[in-house]
């Protein structure tokens, strides 16, 4: 596949058939992963692959109870201002997204396959991340979808760890999971604001030197 296919195209995919992921397709997955930076070269990084549906079955209520309790803290104000409003354009996007991670919610024990990244002593993420991207990269060149979520570490950690059996006095959080899937949705660029109006150049406020007022893949046929 081509570089810039995948980086175009691998958006989150909560939607994914239950066909089991292949072991040889996990391997690749968590060797990308592996191979991502890593700061100063300490590679502090663990992964938990999960496809086992006794411990998927656990988990599953802990995410939705997380999902839930984000919809109703830090989503409300905008999930009520978006439903006042179903016609706006920026409150039909804020519907469908809480659409599709309420899908992943609501199925998450039909998903064939997540990967729970963990870092010593913090949630940054500064390492944890890239490897995590390369393991989504790695996944899109298989044709497997990927959706990356933290809300389950953030609302439920303690008991999403007693779950995965992660030693409580280890010093192991629970940075982000990340779902695998076939999708049921098609590979498209994602709509985003134009890069030159969300970046400066050299100084803060100072126009980018260029717009960059459409997608640069795929590239224009006269070119």
């Amino acid at each position: 596949m081509d570089l810039y296919e995948a980086l175009y195209t691998t958006r989150a995919m909560r939607r994914v058939r239950p066909d089991p992921i292949p072991k040889d397709a996990q391997a690749r997955i968590l060797d990308a992963a592996i191979r991502a930076p890593s700061g100063g070269n300490d590679q502090c990084w663990l992964f938990l692959l999960v496809d086992d549906p006794a411990v998927k079955d656990r988990l599953g209520p802990l995410y939705r109870e997380s999902l839930t309790q984000l919809w109703q803290t830090a989503y409300k104000e905008r999930i009520v201002a978006a439903e006042a409003t179903p016609d706006d354009k920026v409150s039909a996007q804020t519907l469908r997204v809480v659409r599709s991670a309420q899908y992943l919610a609501d199925h998450f024990e039909d998903v064939p396959l997540f990967m729970f990244a963990f870092a010593p002593n913090e949630s940054s993420g500064g390492s944890i991340f890239p490897a995590v991207w390369s393991a989504m990269l790695a996944a899109r060149g298989q044709g497997l979808g990927s959706a990356l979520t933290t809300v389950l570490g953030h609302y439920r950690a303690k008991e999403a760890l007693a779950v995965l059996g992660v030693p409580p006095d280890g010093g192991w959080v629970n940075v982000c999971c990340v779902s695998f899937g076939y999708p049921i949705g098609r590979w498209a660029v994602a709509q985003r604001i134009p890069a030159h109006q969300v970046a400066f150049s050299n100084q803060w406020g100072a126009p980018l030197e260029q717009e960059i007022a459409a997608p640069l893949w795929p590239a224009s046929a006269d070119k």
